[in-house]
């Protein structure tokens, strides 16, 4: 069941880096994908939010510093890179750096050292992520840098957002809470009244598609598959499997968008997915 579901994850992640992108390049707007994932999920966590009552158990200030780190400014951040750099850059800059921002983080904000073997791994990481610059057989770094520091701060936010979690014990349902019902509550509103939206020129099929993968994919399916894979195998192997999310995004990107990479840039996916999967050991080795 872990395996299953931590291999449900790595699906989920690389296919909702194709659904962002295709998002980025039809009608419909950043701020319509934003509307989306806050609105739809909304609706459907509402239910259960309203039987657990997560907010007695969370105090005001952690309510408030977990829907900043979940908030519109980190989805737009993302969405937003979707419309300079292509699907691959999303799980390069994002997910394949997101293990040497957490160290980091760790470092700083924990007071959790690094041994020499996760500083090497590191180093591999960020060579594989600014190699992937060099691959300018079918990209232009001079169009997707933007984007790409885009995705950077995404995962800087998503990777605050996993050292809190970790520190402060938080339960799904009060993540839940605050990546759905807080930010709808602001954003929605803001949205309707005084920000672009492309709807009117989309397809019922863009809009399906973006329905699906912006409100209840990885709100929803993928926060319960990522607590079901902790519990049967464990993070640092639930995270291990995650090291498969950049090289599966640039191959769907490239067999459903037609967003090919040269061989610098699957070279660099090669080095990325090699140090993800050492970082994850070292971890490992550390924690034992």
């Amino acid at each position: 069941m872990g395996i299953f579901c931590a291999c449900v994850i790595v699906m989920i992640w690389s296919t909702w880096l194709v659904a962002a992108r295709a998002g980025a390049l039809s009608p419909i707007t950043t701020y319509d994908m934003a509307a989306l994932r806050y609105g739809v999920s909304s609706i459907v966590a509402l239910p259960f939010l309203l039987y657990f009552k997560p907010w007695k158990t969370l105090s005001v200030k952690r309510i408030a510093v977990l829907a900043f780190l979940l908030s519109p400014v980190y989805i737009l951040l993302v969405f937003g890179g979707f419309n300079f750099a292509p699907a691959a850059h999303g799980g390069i800059f994002m997910n394949g750096g997101l293990p040497v921002i957490t160290l980091a983080l760790g470092w700083f904000l924990l007071k959790e050292r690094a041994t020499s073997f996760q500083l090497a791994c590191a180093v591999l990481i960020l060579f594989g992520t600014v190699l992937v610059v060099a691959d300018t057989s079918h990209f232009s770094f001079r169009e997707s840098w933007l984007g790409d520091l885009m995705f950077v701060g995404g995962g800087i936010f998503f990777a605050i957002y996993m050292v809190i979690n970790r520190r402060w014990q938080l339960k799904n349902i009060h993540v839940v809470l605050c990546g759905t019902i807080v930010n709808a509550v602001f954003y929605i509103p803001v949205w309707y009244f005084f920000l672009p939206k492309g709807f009117h020129e989309a397809t019922q099929a863009q809009i399906l598609v973006q329905t699906f993968y912006q409100g209840i994919v990885p709100n929803l399916i993928g926060l319960l598959m990522v607590a079901t894979a902790v519990r049967h195998i464990g993070s640092t192997a639930t995270s291990a499997f995650m090291a498969g999310v950049p090289g599966l995004g640039a191959l769907l990107g490239f067999l459903v968008l037609g967003e090919a990479m040269g061989w610098i840039g699957w070279t660099a996916i090669t080095i990325l997915t090699i140090g993800i999967l050492l970082m994850n050991y070292a971890g490992q080795r550390k924690s034992s």
